[in-house]
């Protein structure tokens, strides 16, 4: 970042390269209508309310502070310069008034965080900045300034806490149950807000091929000679609309432990986004500020977040979206639905003969000239 004279006369930070700016934008602008609604579904969960008291007076905010500056890098002018650039850059262009503190973490596996119940801190893995070239990271700082900017560090912090608080706990039989009941809803919510937070990032590095490349290389490591983002997003198209509903349940199972979305869906997304008409707004400076925060209807919010389920579910080619199209629509013999594809019947099922209830056999199963036995 580089220093220039405001029109006060003082001395304001700018990007090193000419970047859009969203003066008082609100998180609302880039905050997906699923994240929203997670949210929203978490705070209403039995029991979250008193264990998010109980926590936010009991976790140890000033040791995980002092556990940082201890045993990690803390970026600045004199330590990894450039992600101090990034980080006041990111910063900046989305108007978020302090600057958090970030640290460099020593862990070759790619991660970030933002984490933190006052304040928000910004943690980085050594191999994730290793994996990752300068525009890549910058949508990766960018990411984590929108979640400090949308305040996900309260509950991403309370989800890290009671992940280790279960483990120690598995042995006592109906206290694990609780505990993972709201760690489930945690990470159901945090998987959308990872949504969320991979805008935000489009915005501030604004550079979508840089976006799908850090994506990419989080998936498949450091070898984008080898791989293509069209074929990328060619294996969401292909894991949101293959298979049965046997697949779907277990693409369920799949990401309930997650924290975040599986790669591709991410990819998927964001291209989506970055090519809708809010995006297109945004960048024209048409969005919604903070300052209008406080006047936001929640109603309003409950439709939008309604609104955009019912799309998905009208536009998904998953199996288990188009059975509940069916239910909407009022489809009949929905058992037997179920029963055909849970049981892989189908085209080959038997076909009752009109008025006398007895079944003709398959075609080609040798009963008749058809077969292949005489």
């Amino acid at each position: 970042m580089t220093d220039s004279d405001s029109s006060g006369g003082g001395r304001e930070q700018v990007p090193s390269r000419e970047r859009k700016r969203f003066p008082g934008i609100s998180s609302r602008a880039y905050e997906h209508p699923a994240d929203r609604s997670a949210l929203v579904a978490l705070r209403k969960l039995s029991g979250f309310d008193t264990v998010f008291k109980a926590l936010s007076g009991l976790l140890p905010e000033r040791s995980l502070r002092l556990l940082f500056l201890s045993d990690s890098v803390r970026v600045g002018d004199q330590q990894f310069q450039h992600l101090h650039t990034m980080l006041r850059d990111a910063c900046y262009i989305l108007d978020l008034e302090k600057v958090p503190p970030m640290y460099v973490t020593q862990d070759p596996q790619p991660n970030a965080m933002c984490i933190g119940l006052d304040e928000p801190i910004i943690v980085v893995t050594t191999g994730l900045v290793e994996l990752l070239d300068e525009e890549e990271m910058r949508a990766v700082v960018g990411h984590e300034v929108g979640h400090a900017l949308s305040g996900h560090s309260v509950y991403r912090t309370i989800l890290l806490f009671l992940t280790n608080f279960a483990l120690k706990v598995a042995w006592i039989p109906l206290g694990n149950i609780a505990i993972m009941a709201i760690v489930t809803a945690l990470r159901e919510w945090f998987r959308k807000s990872e949504l969320s937070a991979d805008r935000a990032g489009l915005l501030v590095g604004q550079d979508l091929r840089a976006s799908m490349r850090g994506l990419m290389k989080i998936a498949g490591g450091n070898h984008l000679h080898e791989m293509n983002v069209d074929a990328f997003l060619a294996q969401a198209e292909e894991y949101e609309s293959g298979g049965d509903l046997r697949d779907s349940v277990l693409k369920i199972m799949n990401v309930l432990p997650r924290s975040h979305p599986f790669t591709t869906v991410r990819a998927a997304e964001l291209k989506k986004w970055a090519e809708s008409r809010d995006y297109q707004r945004i960048m024209d400076g048409h969005y919604p500020r903070r300052d209008e925060d406080k006047d936001t209807s929640v109603t309003d919010s409950f439709k939008e977040s309604a609104s955009h389920y019912a799309d998905s579910v009208r536009s998904s080619k998953d199996p288990l979206m188009g059975l509940v199209r069916d239910i909407a629509g009022g489809a009949g013999d929905l058992g037997g639905k179920l029963r055909d594809t849970f049981t892989g019947r189908g085209s080959t099922s038997t076909r009752q003969r009109p008025g006398d209830g007895r079944e003709d056999p398959p075609r080609g199963s040798g009963d008749g000239p058809e077969g292949s036995g005489r």
